[in-house]
């Protein structure tokens, strides 16, 4: 924010530089910014994006907590289009190569959003959408591995950035992902001031139908939304919106990721990888943001949005908070209702009601099935208690039977021993 108050800022929640180790060996030739705030742009960009040949180094935890995979004999998310607003998708990466739609580029005129100069929104849509691959031994993949992307490119990094016009730019993109992409739902892993026109596209999402899942924001980030009147978080706080706060691998909350009433659900966001948008490599951030978690709710919904295709968002959204994991309490402010379950989102019943008790971990309690064996049991029981019955005049019964040989069986005659 510059000192006469006017400027405005957007954030994509967070690839922080100190944060992407995987960049710190990378050549950024190909950039036409680089991920060090303030550092000058390259004379000229050869191809889109930090060219990362790095492969991973561990298995991503994230997948392991959530195990999309759970759901996927029930929706893979086929058929359903995914709007990634942020700093362009590249299509390169194996994960995600075929997957990336032509989108629209609100930086370049006649751009397709194909071209990320900065590596966010690929990332994002890695995480979302990308197929099965791996990586020197480790399985990689994203939620819903057969939705399809919408690349929207309103940033070309995550530096402040002071153009008046940015919120009501994401605004329109937000209007043509709907519009035009044919999006069924639209991640917005941003924070940027609130406008009218802002909520305004927004409401037009919902209106029509579209999922809207938005980062919840992050601590360091402050609001100049506060300055116009209106405080809070936004796009994540208005109404519809699922606003999503980061855990990390113990299910612990992110101490950077901003806590508040706008909170609806949790997922990871912390020690997170993904595709590069060159190189063939993956990206990887040790601090993360919420712009990731909502990544995987983003995903998550596409299923969702796949299995049932007429239901609402607010049925989307209520399907997602009502099998979460919930908190102690039921909802608190650092992670809403809790940390998402795909397996138990997607499984549940059909339409917005009855959705099934939660329990720990996502595991759904067993089936309650009728016991084949009942009308046996019901009969066995009483037989067995006449049984006993019956035993135990026959054993009272033996001393009777004794003193009456001796007598031979005749009344009142008295045997000698």
């Amino acid at each position: 924010m510059d000192g006469t108050g006017k400027g405005v800022r957007v954030v994509a929640e967070s690839v922080r530089p100190r944060a992407l180790a995987a960049l710190a060996a990378a050549s950024l030739t190909c950039t036409a910014l680089s991920l060090a705030p303030g550092a000058p742009a390259a004379a000229a960009r050869v191809a889109c994006g930090p060219a990362v040949a790095n492969p991973l180094v561990e298995a991503p935890w994230p997948l392991a907590r959530l195990r999309p995979d759970l759901a996927w004999p029930l929706s893979t998310g086929q058929g359903v289009r995914v709007a990634v607003v942020d700093s362009g998708v590249s299509a390169d990466h194996a994960t995600l190569r075929g997957k990336v739609r032509p989108g629209r580029d609100f930086l370049s005129p006649d751009g397709e959003g194909d071209c990320d100069e900065n590596g966010h929104g690929t990332l994002i849509a890695g995480i979302i959408a990308g197929r099965e691959h791996t990586s020197a031994g480790f399985r990689f993949h994203g939620v819903a591995p057969d939705a399809t992307v919408v690349p929207v490119r309103v940033l070309r990094d995550q530096r402040r950035s002071f153009e008046p016009d940015l919120s009501d730019r994401i605004a329109e993109a937000i209007r043509w992902a709907v519009d035009v992409g044919d999006a069924g739902v639209v991640n917005l892993s941003l924070t940027t001031p609130h406008t009218d026109e802002l909520e305004a596209a927004v409401r037009h999402a919902l209106d029509r139908g579209v999922v809207v899942v938005a980062a919840a924001g992050n601590q360091n980030e402050t609001d100049d939304s506060v300055q116009q009147g209106r405080s809070g978080v936004f796009p994540a706080g208005y109404d519809g919106v699922i606003a999503v706060a980061g855990v990390d691998q113990d299910g612990a909350h992110v101490r950077s990721s901003i806590a508040g009433a706008h909170v609806d659900v949790a997922a990871p966001g912390a020690r997170i990888a993904g595709p590069a948008p060159a190189g063939g490599g993956y990206l990887f951030t040790e601090e993360g943001g919420t712009s990731f978690a909502a990544g995987y709710v983003s995903g998550l919904a596409a299923l969702i949005r796949a299995r049932e295709p007429a239901l609402r968002p607010d049925g989307v959204a209520r399907r997602i908070t009502e099998t979460a994991d919930h908190p102690a309490g039921r909802w608190n402010e650092e992670v809403g209702y809790g940390v998402v379950d795909p397996a138990r989102a997607v499984g549940a019943l059909r339409g917005d009601r009855g959705v099934p008790a939660v329990r720990a971990r996502g595991v759904p309690p067993p089936a309650t099935r009728p016991d084949p064996l009942a009308d046996v049991t019901r009969v066995a029981v009483p037989l067995a208690v006449a049984g006993a019955a019956a035993a135990l005049l026959v054993l009272a019964g033996v001393p009777v039977v004794r003193r009456g040989r001796r007598r031979g069986w005749r009344a009142g005659d008295r045997v000698d021993d």
